[in-house]
């Protein structure tokens, strides 16, 4: 039975251990075997580390109009956790399948595999796509590389499935996740004579003031109907270090923050404004002082979100093939935008809970495995 061969492979693809930290390349050397296998056109696109790949593979003709199957090889720590059994030894219990990545996100992955035959018939109609990332849970590097190549291809698919859990629900919207570090040089000295100095703090408190007021301008912003929960874009100070002791003139500070935006617009206008408050104000404040102090951003990741659209193709084939007829938006952050800015109709729909992502004991149902092979043996049938 089909569940029993993509059982096996799930097994498999748990037993790599691709922790971010690690290497991808036996996991991806392994999916292009089973691929090469049905024909497959297949791409390992190694990075300039020499550890990590991205997989992009076609099924059927290299013509535009194509469905891209999507998911990330990468999965996160297990340090610290709990679990009842080796995470990366897949375990069968109670119609449910343990280990590390089983639904975050191995087990899509698994279940295009276990479809292969079916999914090179359905290709003889239109093409189908693998796209299988590195380093999706550090800030989608292996996707952002991915699109750029992709970008540059006369051949242009049209259509993206993206496999994260989400219980086998359709969702058609997803905010972005942008993730910056501030660093802060003042000129230190004793606290008697403040003004003598540039607190670093200070103006890291400032910054965050300022981030504060434009949280407050984004919920003016939101757009009425937003189907997003909470429904504007979000920001959040998430650490804050910096100074000596008590009685000198802080030196340097350390800020940490994120913004989860829901469209492009908000992420243009708080990165906007926060730059204009730096160059305008702060800085110039700060080298009146001190010519030598200064604020550096670091960019940890921008990866832009799925916007919700009212016509969608991905999600109208979804529907289709599942029978369901309402789509929704989650807060976490997926690598469909990325597709959606190639000009692809994108959508999430996968097996497992997000629930179960991350977390000691992760595990994906046999029965939303089941419901993933349904809806990817449909496809030879489809006509969306």
């Amino acid at each position: 039975m089909r569940i029993d061969t993509t059982r096996a492979i799930l097994s498999d693809l748990i037993a790599y251990p691709t922790i971010s930290t690690d290497s991808n390349l036996p996991i991806i050397h392994y999916i292009a075997d089973r691929l090469e296998t049905v024909g497959a056109a297949v791409e390992v696109m190694v990075d300039e580390s020499g550890h990590k790949a991205n997989l992009f593979a076609t099924l059927g003709a290299p013509r535009d109009g194509g469905l891209v199957l999507s998911g990330h090889s990468d999965v996160v720590p297990v340090t610290d956790q709990d679990w009842t059994s080796d995470p990366f030894d897949m375990t069968e219990r109670d119609g449910k399948l343990y280990g590390r990545g089983a639904c975050d996100m191995k087990g899509f992955i698994a279940a295009c595999l276990g479809s292969l035959d079916l999914l090179a018939e359905a290709a003889k109609t239109r093409p189908i796509h693998f796209a299988f990332t590195h380093d999706e849970e550090v800030g989608c590097l292996g996707a952002q590389e991915l699109v750029k190549l992709l970008a540059k291809r006369p051949v242009k698919p049209a259509l993206c499935i993206i496999g994260e859990p989400t219980s086998m629900q359709v969702f058609d919207g997803n905010k972005g996740c942008c993730e910056y570090t501030v660093r802060f040089e003042g000129l230190p000295g004793h606290s008697s004579a403040p003004e003598k100095g540039v607190n670093a703090v200070e103006y890291a408190v400032r910054y965050i003031n300022r981030l504060f007021e434009l949280r407050a301008e984004l919920v003016r912003r939101c757009p009425e109907g937003s189907r997003f929960d909470p429904p504007q874009t979000t920001l959040n100070v998430g650490a804050l270090k910096g100074g000596i002791s008590h009685n000198v003139i802080a030196p340097r500070a350390e800020l940490a923050w994120e913004m989860r935006p829901i469209n492009a617009a908000d992420m243009e206008f708080v990165k906007g404004e926060i730059a204009s408050y730096v160059e305008d104000t702060l800085l110039p404040e700060m080298r009146a002082i001190a010519p030598e102090a200064g604020i550096a951003t670091e960019t940890i990741g921008e990866v832009v979100g799925l916007e919700p659209m009212d016509d969608n193709a991905a999600r109208d084939l979804v529907f289709a093939l599942t029978g369901q007829n309402h789509a929704g938006c989650v807060a976490f952050n997926t690598e469909a935008g990325l597709f959606q800015s190639l000009g692809m109709d994108a959508v999430i729909c996968g097996p497992g809970s997000i629930e179960q992502a991350h977390k000691a004991d992760e595990f994906v149902s046999l029965e939303q495995m089941d419901q993933a092979l349904t809806m990817l043996g449909r496809l030879a049938s489809a006509r969306t």
